[in-house]
């Protein structure tokens, strides 16, 4: 199997990875919605300009603005509401805190000695509670070993976890530990690892199919779909990976640590409730634009892409890798009428794919639009990343259907070197950060106006 580096060990460091496998085949386009989708490249066809290529309207280069160095393998972050203080997810464990001083010293909290690493494993994601101010409810996703109970087969669980911070904001209480969520992973990669709160105030929570290669394997299920063996982004019924999950961490429902979100799409349907949406290979990173949930959902290799998320959508995999077939001439672009009445197979918004130019990769690091001031010609553009650009962003102009059209984003010149590889983003008000390795380790940068 043709293995490729996701977030990949710089010297010393773990390593995240995608997880690929070759395929012979060349898989058939099928769009599921009425336009013709775009395919890569960086460009779109604008219907008013008689047929032209249009490129977005965006700045040269930005600038990065270093907030803190050093950190190892930097894989999410969390900002405080009155906007002092961000806490940094370090892959091996530690939840660091960097203010306008810089790094802390001391770890938030340090997890270090329950935290499976490698591979795609470690402390994957972090969020604030939305009264994080007041009630100091601080949530984090991590690999821990397998659990009681547990085939020895699966590689490790999934935990979702609560704790408590101090009232300065510098120290959590490893004994107020609680346990939200666990799920036994078949395999050590995609694991997703996005947790993040939605304006509606619940909890969203990414997850991988369970790992390997095609959906398919070992603790991957059968489902509707003879086209490809598998799999877990298909089946809501079995488990919860490949799905974006929505739970209330506010209340309880039975032996429950969350109650069920009375709008969750499976309530009273033939599904498990925590379902909000499904479909999805590994979607790494999640962000919110106001309502709009974006998922960057990693290919296995040939496609990258971006989802606009929709309660109940279903976006595909293993059917399908973006707008493609997967291992097959064609495919459905449906579900059969017997299965949850015959739903589409929605499109994603942005696709390139793991070869060519001006825009390609090999694992989608998912940004958001840019609403910050500092940055003329960026405003109300979606801008994001791949491991494997470089440390160049990708912008995308905003569509009504079809494909957004794409394009290079490059980082000035002074500043390339500071991030070779990107992981994550975050976004506080309207200013994006990158987060990723570079020549001085782990970084976290807000992107700026070279003017």
């Amino acid at each position: 199997m043709d293995r490729r580096r996701f977030l990949a060990a710089s010297a010393g460091a773990l390593a995240l990875t995608a997880g690929c496998a070759s395929n012979d085949s060349e898989p058939g386009e099928t769009p599921t919605r009425g336009d013709d989708p775009t395919t890569g490249g960086g460009t779109s066809t604008d219907p008013d300009s008689g047929g032209e290529t249009t490129t977005p309207a965006v700045p040269d280069a930005v600038g990065l603005e270093t907030l803190a160095s050093g950190l190892q393998n930097p894989l999410d972050i969390a900002f405080t509401q009155d906007g002092d203080r961000r806490y940094v997810a370090e892959q091996p464990g530690r939840v660091r805190v960097v203010g306008d001083a810089g790094l802390r010293d001391e770890p938030l909290l340090d997890l270090t000695d329950t935290v499976v690493t490698g591979f795609e494993q470690g402390l994957l994601g972090i969020a604030l509670h939305p009264d994080f101010d007041e009630n100091r409810r601080l949530f984090v996703r991590y690999s821990a070993p397998r659990r009681d109970g547990a085939s020895t087969e699966y590689s490790h669980t999934f935990v979702l976890s609560e704790f408590t911070v101090s009232a300065d904001g510098l120290t959590a209480d490893r004994g107020s530990e609680r346990v939200i969520l666990e799920l036994d992973q078949p395999q050590a990669n995609h694991n997703a690892g996005s947790v993040l709160f939605g304006p509606d105030g619940y909890l969203y929570v990414g997850t991988g199919d369970g790992g390997a290669a095609n959906d398919s394997g070992f603790g991957h299920v059968g489902d509707w779909y003879d086209g490809a063996d598998g799999g877990n982004g298909q089946d809501v019924t079995e488990n919860l990976l490949g799905s974006i999950l929505r739970i209330d961490i506010d209340g309880r429902d039975g032996d429950r640590a969350y109650a069920i979100p009375d709008g969750n799409p499976l309530v009273g349907r033939d599904g498990l409730d925590e379902q909000y949406a499904w479909g999805f290979r590994n979607p790494w990173r999640l962000a919110f634009d106001g309502e709009t949930l974006f998922a960057g959902d990693v290919g296995q290799n040939r496609y990258e892409e971006v989802d606009v998320v929709d309660a109940g959508g279903n976006y595909g995999w293993n059917v399908r890798e973006g707008t493609h077939c997967f291992d097959a001439d064609d495919c459905p672009s449906s579900t059969p009428d017997d299965v949850r009445g015959g739903e589409p197979l929605l499109q994603p918004v942005i696709e390139y794919p793991h070869s060519g130019e001006p825009v390609s990769g090999i694992s989608v690091i998912t940004g958001n639009v840019y609403r910050g001031d500092a940055i003329p010609g960026l405003q109300g553009a979606f801008v994001f990343g791949d491991f494997r650009a470089q440390g160049r962003q990708f912008v995308a102009t905003p569509a009504d259907s079809g494909l957004w059209s794409t394009s290079v984003l490059p980082v000035a010149d002074g500043d390339a070197g500071k991030l070779s590889q990107i992981l994550s983003f975050g976004r506080d008000g309207g200013d994006l950060y990158a987060l990723g390795n570079g020549g001085d380790g782990g970084g976290v940068h807000r992107l700026a106006s070279t003017s």
